[in-house]
């Protein structure tokens, strides 16, 4: 019992004593008076670069907290009324699945990031009693094995590829469906569907399973490390003005523009499509109260003072998966920045 004692005696010493054995840490803060310690960051002490010796790799030496490139921007000229901020989602966006045809191409367009539509898409093959061959992640591709369908006289195999939709956390389901064969190479697919009116029937009903189950859908980590949900078009701005960015071919950039054009407020009037030219008249986004996005522009709130103006948008190749958006005036020349901006934040919002 008295050594019992003692040990305790002894570590209450010793904890006592170590708090002196704690740094002033008044002196480790690198600032010198009292209003730098207050938040006056301005003119806090730079420590000195790390020299290294020239016989020694550097390269493990990096900023703890670096400072990003700042992209230059437009000047917003001061016009004593804040321009109103873009919608979220754009009206086209509240359906949850949407199906879109381009030519002989079919897919789904899913109001959801490819993370949340990846475990959808395992979900219904697993109702559906067909099984996974093989998947891909990184590719955001799901293949199934042979199975025989009601009303079919071949087995068939189905390929899922999820991908990141144009509007940031929106995703695209497309299905390619491949006929059994003789002699075939499992590991190679056709280009187009052996059955479209297959392809179809199953892009429909798994569009149906997914806009039955949006609301429970989980998230997949490992598809959402994978596949990004940052969308495919992107507001890029300069001094000499602002454009959107498309990552899409040009065809369908074309179709998706055009048909855009309507949720965005513009009439379409006509299009050149060998220039690459729509010829539009902004009408206003339908159920615009306080005279619409652009009254902050003119001197009253009841009145938009763009809308009846028509005007030219381009569309130009950047390279075979990119197209550029730039809004003109109807004579072809630039248009004010702040009318530029907006109108291009309109029409963003609505291509899908």
């Amino acid at each position: 019992m008295f050594k019992l004692k003692t040990l305790v005696l002894l570590i209450a010493v010793v904890g006592l004593s170590g708090c002196s054995l704690l740094p002033d840490t008044s002196k480790i803060i690198p600032w010198e008076t009292e209003s730098e310690l207050s938040g006056d960051y301005e003119n806090a002490i730079e420590a000195d670069a790390i020299t290294v010796p020239g016989d020694l790799n550097s390269g493990a030496i990096q900023q703890a907290y670096p400072i990003p490139e700042v992209a230059v921007n437009l000047a917003i000229p001061v016009t004593g009324k804040a321009p109103r901020p873009a919608p979220l989602t754009a009206g086209s966006q509240l359906d949850a699945v949407r199906l879109q045809r381009l030519g002989e191409s079919n897919w789904a367009v899913v109001n959801v990031a490819p993370g949340q539509l990846w475990p959808q898409v395992r979900a219904f093959l697993v109702s559906s009693g067909i099984d996974v061959a093989s998947v891909d992640a990184s590719g955001g591709l799901i293949d199934t094995a042979f199975v025989m369908l009601e009303n079919k006289s071949l087995e068939s195999r189905f390929r899922f590829r999820v991908d990141s939709g144009v509007q940031r956390n929106t995703s695209e389901l497309h299905v390619l469906q491949q006929n059994v064969a003789k002699d075939l190479d499992l590991t190679s697919w056709p280009q187009n569907s052996d059955d479209t009116e297959l392809e179809q029937t199953m892009l429909r009903n798994i569009a149906q399973f997914i806009a039955n189950s949006a609301e429970s859908a989980p998230v997949s980590m490992m598809a959402e490390q994978a596949m990004t949900g940052a969308g495919r078009i992107a507001m890029e701005e300069s001094s000499s003005g602002a454009r959107l960015r498309l990552d899409l071919p040009f065809n369908r950039a074309w179709a998706a523009t055009e048909k855009g054009f309507t949720d965005a407020g513009f009439r379409l009037d006509d299009k050149n499509r060998s220039a690459g030219l729509f010829y539009v008249t902004y009408l206003g986004p339908d159920g615009e109260e306080d005279g619409g996005w652009f009254s902050w522009l003119g001197g009253s709130d009841s009145d938009d003072p763009l809308i009846g103006q028509e005007f030219q948008v381009q569309l130009t190749t950047e390279d075979t998966s990119q197209v550029t958006i730039h809004i003109l005036g109807s004579d072809g020349q630039p248009i004010g920045q702040l009318e530029q901006q907006g109108l291009l934040t309109l029409l963003q919002g609505n291509i899908t």
